[in-house]
């Protein structure tokens, strides 16, 4: 187990280098100069040209990286040109509202997946499989925007149930983690229900069967149980895309949030921001999916890491 734990820092110790290269290189091939965003339209020359040197922006863009990495490493991912506060505030401020949209979104997709992708297994070739399977295209297919903007029309616009946008609790967050958690869902279904199928067809559950095993017991303690692991994989994979989910819904719904947050970095060129949150995202993507690997262990005790 140590054998295989130092294998995975290393490699997420490279891949974390790796993202921090490639988010480097592409954010200073963006075009526009940050200096005029922060100066504005009449901004001098000297001025630009001083402003540059007091940032760092003049020097060769390897020893930029160099110099970022360096202090990245100890914890200072550097200030924002346009708040004037450290990245790392910024994230600690904005990311308790975007851990509970994906706290909420997946287990809202976990679940409703999970549920749809059984019923169809279950109820294979049948109208129940059709229909669940519809619904999980549906929630694959669908823009992020389009069901925000659709949830809003029906659930705040026309039914007055929930807020149309900003942050103010809980109950601010339901449409959101709707939103974002119908694409996790339909993915799960589709995993959820191939794994039960694979499952169903061994003969242990036929020989379940036959000693009078009931259906639920069935289903859940023999079948689930033991396709639940492409499945636990998936929804760690699903992490990413609810980051990426996140800066769409954020956007939309008003969210000061880690995906809103981004978006107006990008705008502002607000290059420190948009590195800094990058960099944090894919750590965090990372660490879930290192997280999920352990788990295993716990949900099929056959599988042992040397």
């Amino acid at each position: 187990m140590s054998s295989y734990l130092f294998k995975r820092m290393f490699t997420m110790i490279i891949t974390i280098f790796g993202v921090s290269v490639l988010v480097f290189m592409i954010i200073h091939l963006i075009p526009g100069n940050p200096v005029n965003h922060i100066l504005g339209d009449y901004a001098t020359e000297e001025s630009i040209k001083e402003l540059e040197m007091r940032l760092g922006l003049d020097r060769p863009i390897l020893v930029q990286y160099f110099s970022y990495m360096f202090q990245a490493i100890q914890g200072d991912l550097g200030t924002s040109y346009i708040t004037g506060y450290t990245v790392v505030e910024e994230i600690l401020n904005r990311i308790p509202i975007t851990a509970q949209l994906a706290l909420y979104s997946i287990i809202f997709g976990s679940i409703t997946g999970i549920i749809i992708g059984v019923v169809a297994a279950v109820k294979k070739n049948t109208i129940y499989d059709q229909l669940a399977m519809v619904l999980a295209l549906i929630g694959i297919s669908a823009p992020g925007f389009w069901i925000a903007l659709f949830l809003i029309l029906l659930f705040s616009y026309q039914l007055s149930i929930f807020p149309i946008s900003g942050y103010s609790g809980f109950y601010s967050l339901i449409l959101p983690s709707i939103t974002l958690g119908l694409g996790t869902a339909g993915s799960i279904a589709r995993m959820t229900r191939s794994s039960m199928l694979d499952v169903i067809k061994q003969d242990y559950i036929r020989t379940a069967k036959a000693k009078g095993a009931g259906s639920y017991r069935l289903i859940f303690r023999h079948s689930l149980q033991n396709a639940i692991i492409p499945v636990v994989t998936l929804i760690g994979m699903q992490f990413g895309y609810l980051m990426a989910g996140a800066v769409v819904t954020e956007t939309v719904f008003a969210l000061p949030g880690l995906g809103s947050l981004i978006v107006s970095a990008i705008s502002t060129r607000d290059i420190p921001t948009v590195q800094g949150l990058l960099l944090f995202m894919a750590a965090m993507i990372i660490i879930v999916n290192f997280v999920v690997d352990l788990l295993y262990t716990k949900l099929d005790p056959r599988i042992q890491y040397e």
